[in-house]
């Protein structure tokens, strides 16, 4: 990705998580048990239920619906953690311009949603739109998604803090950088420390005692080995 358009992510997604990032405690995920409950119909968090809620663009679904939700996925047939959609190069290659037509703000609006309607977990791609729906005034709808996008973050933060010892636990790469996109820093360096654990540096000031952060890929390299053999 580009670095200007880094800086121009990193710049909208701060804007919208300013002042609204809630205090969490972090729950360390366990699969096993997510895993039992998407899959008891009935359950609250039974995974066909949790899916109409959020296609549905239901705001009042909780943190631990989302947590389900996220986590849930990877065991569903289609999860593929480096899935990316046709339409989402046609959205980068606007949305990296500087100034923006109404006819481009149409276009980014429109390949962003048909971006997400192939992979619903694009954070990049939910970024894009809710920041075509702001800049079209459409201010009622960017709510929704402005919520939408920050339950998935905070998902994502309520897993660990982002330490070696509690590392962040994502589905999806991507999902490493959009999260730090949004706490407002650009990543420098990536490493793979083992264990399915990476880390990736960040851009800060010398004396910050923030230089970067820890994350969990277990789950995908689990899922991709079992799909290799396969």
């Amino acid at each position: 990705m580009k670095k200007s358009l880094i800086i121009l992510l990193v710049t909208f997604a701060a804007s919208i998580a300013m002042a609204q990032t809630p205090k969490i405690t972090p729950v360390k995920v366990d699969f096993d048990h997510v895993k039992e409950v998407i899959n008891k119909p009935g359950n609250l968090y039974w995974y066909p239920d949790l899916l109409k809620k959020f296609l549905s663009n239901d705001t009042t679904m909780t943190l631990e619906e989302y947590r389900n939700f996220y986590y849930g996925y990877t065991f569903q047939e289609d999860y593929d953690p480096y899935r990316e959609s046709t339409y989402s190069q046609r959205v980068e290659d606007l949305y990296y311009q500087k100034n923006f037509t109404r006819e481009d703000k149409d276009s980014i609006e429109f390949y962003a949603e048909k971006s997400l309607k192939d992979n619903m977990f694009d954070l990049e791609q939910r970024q894009f739109y809710a920041f075509a729906l702001r800049e079209k005034g459409k201010r009622a709808k960017f709510k929704v998604h402005e919520f939408i996008l920050e339950r998935f973050i905070l998902t994502i933060m309520s897993s660990g803090k982002g330490t070696e010892d509690m590392p962040w636990v994502v589905i999806c790469p991507d999902h490493e950088y959009n999260l730090i996109n949004w706490l407002g820093y650009v990543a420098i360096d990536h490493q793979i420390v083992g264990d399915g654990i990476e880390y990736i540096q960040v851009q800060t000031d010398s004396d910050s005692e923030t230089k970067g952060f820890y994350f969990d890929v277990r789950r995908i390299n689990e899922v991709e080995a079992v799909k290799w053999i396969e």
